[in-house]
């Protein structure tokens, strides 16, 4: 990765690079799919934009843009391509953990090669375990001082095939403390398999990764469970960013369904017969189904922008009461973003016709996209959080959801 360091977005300018990155990944997103092409070029154009370090602090020569721009960009981003704009997820989950558990030696190194572009996956689910948080992957001591050996195998890990890092959740000595260790992927042991096969968001790179006696530095290694002993955003961040990607899919759909209505659908007979309709986008039904998916969509919006809103409040003034209200403005968000991108997503090809359904359109990746991504976690639990704090004011849990 070159040191060479890119140009310093702020929050008039991320937006704009954000939309104009969109455009272009627009015009191609539909074929990656079809074939299921890596979109390697377009992170590294995401990356050489400058957008993956919008969130370096200023002491460490980024911008510290607050949580609302960067769920917009994310917004934005995966309006052009949810593959694309899910890739940085965890690289902004993960250097927040930095800024949280770094050491000021461990920020300024990782931090200086995210300012010239480079990227950090996640390997921190396993296949087969009781539970997401049931880790198995270990560090154990090697015979160097200093040293560790990493070993275990790791499953989704989005973005892997395209980073530069891996931030991978492991424990010390197999039952001790949850720690991640930030690992080149060059590292010998290191393999990245692409293996990921799913209906929807196909060229996210979320294979597996197997680690076999990795060498880690002591200086590579960060705690991770001290993250919930204080009052924290770190899960409502990661939380906003996922709603961000939901809200994005549900516009671009949206989008296409009234391009495509606009553009090649036919009005049924009916209102032809009965509404005098000379077009499918004159039919009163097709109408009124798209100004209720725009006010869905809408809705879901507005409520990532206020969920946004309250993390930067709460990073602003980090207390139990401001960090529970920003995890419950996200929830609300969540459970929005996500109902509503697989609703519009599926009414999509309802109110398109017929012929929305031939293959060669794609118009369902958008369904898929969703439905995908809305299975990371589920969605009713954020509402039972809202249900609970309704009731009797329980806030929900620290841990979050990553």
């Amino acid at each position: 990765m070159s040191t060479t360091e890119i140009a310093r977005l702020d929050a008039e300018t991320a937006p704009l690079v954000a939309r104009r990155l969109a455009d272009e990944l627009a015009l191609g997103d539909g074929g990656r799919d079809r074939v299921r092409a890596l979109p390697y070029d377009q992170v590294k154009a995401y990356a050489a934009a400058g957008l993956g370090a919008l969130t370096v602090p200023l002491e460490f020569g980024g911008p510290a843009l607050s949580a609302t721009t960067v769920a917009e960009v994310f917004r934005l981003v995966s309006w052009g391509d949810p593959n694309v704009g899910q890739v940085p997820h965890s690289h902004f989950v993960f250097l927040n953990q930095l800024r949280l558990n770094g050491t000021r030696e461990q920020q300024q190194r990782i931090y200086s090669e995210v300012r010239a572009g480079a990227l950090v996956a996640n390997a921190q689910s396993e296949f087969g375990t009781k539970h997401v948080r049931d880790i198995r992957t270990t560090l154990a001591p090697a015979r160097e001082d200093g040293q560790w050996l990493l070993n275990g195998e790791k499953f989704y890990c989005t973005g892997s095939l395209f980073a530069d890092y891996l931030a991978v959740l492991a424990r010390r000595d197999v039952d001790g403390p949850l720690q991640v260790a930030w690992v080149r992927t060059e590292t010998p042991g290191v393999e990245i398999i692409d293996d990921w096969d799913a209906v929807g968001q196909r060229t996210t790179g979320s294979g597996t990764v197997r680690l076999t006696d990795v060498a880690v530095a002591e200086e590579w290694v960060t705690p991770f469970a001290v993250t919930f002993d204080v009052p924290t955003t770190y899960g409502a961040f990661a939380q906003l960013l996922h709603a961000a990607i939901d809200a994005g899919i549900a516009r671009r759909a949206l989008d296409e369904a009234s391009e495509f209505v606009r553009t090649k659908s036919r009005p049924y007979a009916d209102a032809v017969a009965l509404a005098g309709a000379e077009t499918a986008a004159q039919d009163p039904l097709v109408v009124q189904a798209f100004g209720e998916m725009e006010l869905s969509v809408r809705s879901a919006e507005a409520l990532l922008a206020e969920a946004a809103q309250r993390v930067d409040e709460a990073d602003a003034d980090l207390t139990e009461a401001s960090a529970a209200e920003a995890s419950l403005a996200v929830a609300a968000a969540r459970a929005s973003t996500a109902k509503v991108s697989v609703d519009v997503t599926s009414r999509l090809l309802e109110v398109s016709g017929t012929r929305a359904a031939l293959t060669s359109t794609n118009l369902d990746r958008h369904w898929r996209n969703a439905r995908t991504h809305t299975l990371h976690d589920p969605a009713a639990w954020k509402v039972q959080h809202l249900g609970r704090w309704a009731v009797d004011g329980t806030a929900p849990p620290r841990h979050g959801q990553i």
